[in-house]
C-alpha cells in the first residue's frame, strides 16, 4: 500500500549549509529531486546525467523559481566506470563535504546487453556504478558525518521488483555476461539489480555507522523507466498496477523523506516504502546476511582497480 502523507513544502525542513548529489538528474525522480530541493536552500546541489541540454533547462527553471541554491551539472556514465571515476573526483576536487548522496538513477527490463566494462547492464548500471560513486565519496560523506551535528546519509533507490530476483538471489559466475537465459530474464534481471541495491544499502550501515544508508522504493512511477520499455514490458506494468501509479511529483514523496526527515525517524539500513514506511515485504534473499557480505565483497574486488 502506498501512504501518500507527505508535503514537500512543509515537511522538507530548511537545507542551508547542505551539499547534495543526486544520480540520474536530468529526467524524472531525479529531475523532480533536484527542483524540489532547491526550494528549501541548501548550500549546493550537483546533479548526474548524460543530457547536457536536459541538465541547463533544469538549472535554468531552479534560477526562474528563484532559489539562491548553486546547483551544477556532473556528466556521467553510470555504465562506465572510468565515467564515474571521473565524475567522483571532479565533484572532490570542488567540495569539502557532502551531506546527501542521492542514488537516483537506474534502467529497468533493458534487452541483454553489458556495460562498456562488460558487466550485465543492469547490474552494472543499477548497482555497480552506484557503488563505485559511493566509494570515492565515503571520506567527504564520512568527514561530514564527525562535524558538530553532522548527518551525512546515501539514499539508495530500489524497488519492490526486488523479488523478481533469481531463486539465488544473485548470479555472480555470469555477472559478465549479458545473462541471457530465456524469458522473463529481463526482469530477473532488473529484480536482481534491485535486490543488489537492498542489500547494499544494508551492508554500509553496518560497516559505516556513523552514516545513515536507506534504500527505498518511489512507487510506481510514470517516468521514463516505464516509456522506455518495449510495448509488452510496458502493458505488463500498466494493467498490474491499475490505479497505483504515480506522478513524477508524487513519486519523489520516499527519496525526500529519506534525505530529509529527522534522523531518528531512520532505522540505518532498512527499506522504506512510500512515504517513510518501514517495509514488511523484504523476502529470505533480501534479508541474507551472508548474502550481502558475498555482495560487498565481490563489489570490492571488482572496483579495486579504480581506488
Amino acid at each position: 500500500m502506498v501512504t501518500l502523507d507527505f508535503s514537500p513544502t512543509k515537511d522538507i525542513p530548511d537545507l542551508s549549509g547542505k551539499v547534495i548529489f543526486i544520480t540520474g538528474g536530468t529526467s524524472g525522480l531525479g529531475a523532480a529531486s533536484v527542483l524540489e530541493l532547491a526550494k528549501h536552500n541548501p548550500a549546493r546541489i550537483y546533479f548526474s546525467g548524460r543530457n547536457a541540454t536536459n541538465a541547463q533547462a533544469i538549472i535554468n527553471k531552479v534560477h526562474e523559481e528563484g532559489s539562491p541554491t548553486k546547483v551544477s551539472f556532473v556528466n556521467c556514465d553510470l555504465g562506465s566506470l572510468s565515467s564515474v571515476k571521473e565524475a567522483a573526483e571532479s565533484f572532490i576536487a570542488n567540495e569539502s563535504r557532502l551531506d546527501i548522496l542521492m542514488c537516483n538513477a537506474g534502467i529497468m527490463a533493458t534487452p541483454p546487453g553489458l556495460t562498456s566494462d562488460g558487466y550485465e547492464i543492469q547490474f552494472g548500471t543499477n548497482h555497480l556504478g552506484h557503488a563505485l560513486l559511493i566509494k570515492k565519496l565515503l571520506p567527504l560523506l564520512l568527514h561530514t558525518a564527525e562535524m558538530p551535528s553532522g548527518d551525512a546519509r546515501i539514499i539508495v533507490l530500489s524497488s519492490l521488483g526486488f523479488f523478481l530476483h533469481p531463486k539465488s538471489g544473485i548470479v555472480f559466475d555470469s555477472l559478465k555476461t549479458i545473462q541471457d537465459f530465456g524469458f522473463f530474464w529481463g526482469w530477473r534481471r532488473y529484480g536482481q539489480s534491485k535486490l543488489a541495491n537492498i542489500l547494499y544499502a544494508r551492508e554500509l550501515a553496518s560497516r559505516y555507522p556513523s552514516l545513515t544508508s536507506v534504500s527505498i522504493h518511489p512507487g510506481v512511477v510514470a517516468t521514463g523507466l516505464i516509456d522506455n520499455l518495449s510495448f509488452a514490458n510496458r502493458l505488463l506494468v500498466r494493467v498490474t498496477n491499475i490505479g497505483k501509479i504515480l506522478e513524477p511529483s508524487q513519486g519523489i514523496f520516499n527519496q525526500l523523506w529519506a534525505a530529509s526527515a529527522d534522523k531518528k525517524q531512520l532505522v540505518n539500513g532498512q527499506f522504506y516504502e512510500p512515504v517513510g514506511l518501514l517495509s514488511t515485504s523484504l523476502d529470505k534473499a533480501a534479508k541474507d546476511s551472508e548474502l550481502a557480505a558475498n555482495l560487498w565483497e565481490w563489489t570490492e574486488k571488482e572496483l579495486h582497480k579504480y581506488e
